[in-house]
């Protein structure tokens, strides 16, 4: 897998216009291309990508259980390979040789299309499925669904890099960072090493409160399966950090009966995603579920306790002779409608950004004929060599899996690319993935077709596949994006994102089983952004009839409040920052009290730092934050699979 010797640049036939987008190629190709230079696509760089990025896959499967999102690995998978990478050179005696620049960032693409672009559906459309269904599908299904998903969002940005990257030159803000954090580690200055003991000391503290807060599940499966531990059981009781710290019943919304979720959990990762977020998001996040906890619900509850559950509130569940109510089972229909039409309405106010990405895949394909860029650009056939099976491949799993029919299979597909253009084109500009847009219109489109109508699977199934393409391709493109400013040659770093995905899927499958062995397993997680998807997926297949009059009504507010405030940033760009996030107010009915407060407090945490310490903070609050979500989730994320295994081990 070592880079071979490359010919020397080739002198174009004629020259081009000094403005034109040939120019542009071709003074990126002369005086920042490097990929003849130094070593690229190396085993050594495959390997250790693909390690690292098995590992965040975990980690982001837990988060996006925990939390409803993945986060992007290409910053925290740079730094510790670099760490990991010089730490086995300083044991070795200094034998190995150092990892190149161009090798760092081909181990990025690996690790991100292992850690991001494999699981972006796992979570959210298998997730629904098995709500609704109460069994797992079985793991070659999942395994073929997971790989061919990635594989052809990969495929389907080839027409689109060149165009995006090299002529418009898009910010791909994400890619551009990690080119950033890449360049300021190989310059040897002290900012990059502080920078990297900052993701360390995050890693270590996150790994360090997550063990201390789930190694005690380890201890209560060893009870549950009559294996108990008397040495770990006292050790948990000295030297435990609870799940939640409950708020003293003074604060407490309800003159009689609690409320699940009004607490304080003393969790990192919650706190490092606050960090990441930011305070409009986060802010706005703690003032909606204020509004749910302290007003809303308490006036449904108390309504319902006084008519008889007329008003159909969310179920009650007796504790002690008291009623533990959860106010989020209720208010996800609300919150779920804030994000549905909020971000349908800000994809169509995205019009021209969809038209150029239209446009430009027409021009995509045109270069001159004496093309210096043509021997390491990724061609064009490669393209239709890869669509052709991968797409006949997920026609027929969906079709003996889901019995989604051959042409209802084959929309699927073609709409993925419309997807994947959107995704990329939205990613370019403004570095946020319409994952979840896309994937609704997807499922709107399949509420309309024949065929397809009342049936949650195909609804489901159909949607996975478009918002993991989109997901795929957009993650191919800013780390492409990286490699275009360090001068990698594309066409290795294409092969490199495409082998990450062999082991994204061999970590992502076994992982989502051992982590939710069942459905009372994903349904302890509480997880917002799977319950959003079966919630979609329901009122489509199912019409309004089967909800509760209350949630119907709390549906309409939703929808006016999801379309009402994107309408005036689009119309009051200058109101934007005084405006509440219609993301951070649908979320804030989707997940619990406890989740949004620990966000707010990490948002405040970097908003009093930046006035304090500008420089300082700039420097150092996300590669920490980076590390408290690593570090927490994978730890929780692996005491999770321990406990899977322990079952199964006993059980046997």
């Amino acid at each position: 897998m070592q880079d071979d010797p490359s010919p020397s640049h080739p002198t174009p036939a004629t020259a081009p216009r000094p403005d034109s987008q040939e120019a542009i190629e071709l003074e990126w190709y002369r005086n920042v291309y490097q990929g003849d230079s130094q070593p690229q696509l190396t085993v050594r760089a495959v390997l250790m990508g693909g390690f690292l990025g098995m590992l965040m896959s975990i980690s982001n499967l837990y988060t996006t259980l925990k939390l409803g999102w993945s986060f992007s690995v290409a910053i925290t998978a740079c730094v510790m390979s670099y760490l990991i990478w010089n730490g086995m050179r300083f044991i070795s005696g200094n034998r190995l040789t150092p990892m190149s620049l161009l090798e760092n960032n081909c181990m990025q693409s690996t690790a991100s299309a292992a850690g991001y672009s494999t699981g972006s559906t796992v979570g959210t459309a298998f997730g629904a499925l098995l709500l609704l269904e109460g069994v797992h599908q079985p793991w070659y299904v999942l395994l073929a669904m997971v790989f061919l998903t990635a594989s052809l969002g990969v495929f389907l940005a080839i027409p689109m890099k060149r165009q995006m990257i090299n002529r418009e030159q898009l910010k791909f803000p994400s890619g551009f960072a990690a080119a950033e954090t890449l360049r300021s580690l190989y310059s040897k200055g002290q900012e990059a090493v502080h920078k990297a003991w900052a993701l360390v000391a995050g890693l270590a503290v996150g790994g360090g409160i997550g063990l201390l807060r789930s190694y005690g599940q380890v201890s209560e499966q060893l009870r549950n399966v009559g294996r108990p531990q008397v040495w770990l059981e006292t050790m948990v009781k000295w030297l435990h950090i609870p799940e939640t710290l409950a708020f003293p019943a003074f604060l407490s919304p309800l003159a009689r009966g609690s409320m699940a979720g009004l607490s304080f959990e003393p969790s990192v990762l919650l706190i490092g995603a606050g960090m990441i977020t930011g305070a409009r998001v986060c802010l706005s996040m703690l003032g909606g579920s204020i509004l749910l906890y302290y007003f809303v619900a308490p006036a449904l509850i108390n309504f319902d306790l006084a008519h008889d559950g007329v008003a159909g509130y969310v179920r009650s569940i007796p504790v002690n002779g008291r009623g533990v109510f959860m106010p989020t089972r209720w208010a996800l229909w609300g919150g779920s409608a804030v994000m549905v039409f909020a971000s349908l309405l800000s994809l169509a106010l995205q019009w021209r950004t969809i038209g150029r990405a239209l446009r430009s895949f027409r021009r995509s394909g045109r270069s001159g004929e004496a093309d210096p860029l043509a021997r390491i650009e990724v061609p064009g056939s490669w393209l239709v060599m890869g669509l052709i099976p991968i797409g006949i491949g997920l026609v027929i799993v969906q079709n003996l899996a889901f019995h989604v029919s051959i042409p209802l299979g084959i929309i699927a597909v073609v709409f993925s690319f419309v997807t994947a253009l959107v995704c990329c084109r939205a990613t370019g500009e403004t570095d946020t993935t319409p994952i979840g847009a896309v994937g609704k219109v997807t499922q709107l489109l399949y509420a309309a077709l024949p065929g397809a109508q009342g049936v949650a699977s195909i609804n489901l199934m159909a949607a996975g596949t478009t918002a993991s393409a989109g997901s795929s391709s957009a993650d191919l493109l800013t780390d492409l994006k990286s490699g275009y400013l360090l001068g990698a040659n594309p066409r290795r770093q294409f092969i490199a994102q495409w082998i990450g995905i062999f082991f994204g899927s061999i970590s992502i499958v076994p992982a989502w089983y051992a982590m939710v062995p069942d459905k009372a397993a994903l349904e302890n997680f509480n997880p917002p952004m799977t319950l959003m998807w079966k919630a979609v997926a329901d009122l489509l297949t199912q019409g309004l009839n089967h909800l509760p009059q209350s949630a119907i009504g709390a549906i309409l507010i939703g929808a006016v409040i999801g379309t009402l405030i994107p309408l005036l940033e689009y119309l009051k760009p200058a109101w934007r920052p005084y405006l509440p996030s219609t993301m951070g107010l649908g979320l804030a009915w989707v997940i619990s009290f406890e989740n949004c407060f620990s966000f707010a407090i990490g948002a405040v945490i970097v908003w009093v730092w930046q006035r304090w310490r500008s420089r300082n903070c700039e420097l150092f609050s996300i590669p920490l934050a980076c590390g408290f979500v690593a570090g927490e989730s994978l730890v929780a994320a692996i005491l999770a699979i321990a406990c899977t295994a322990i079952g199964f081990w006993v059980a046997k």
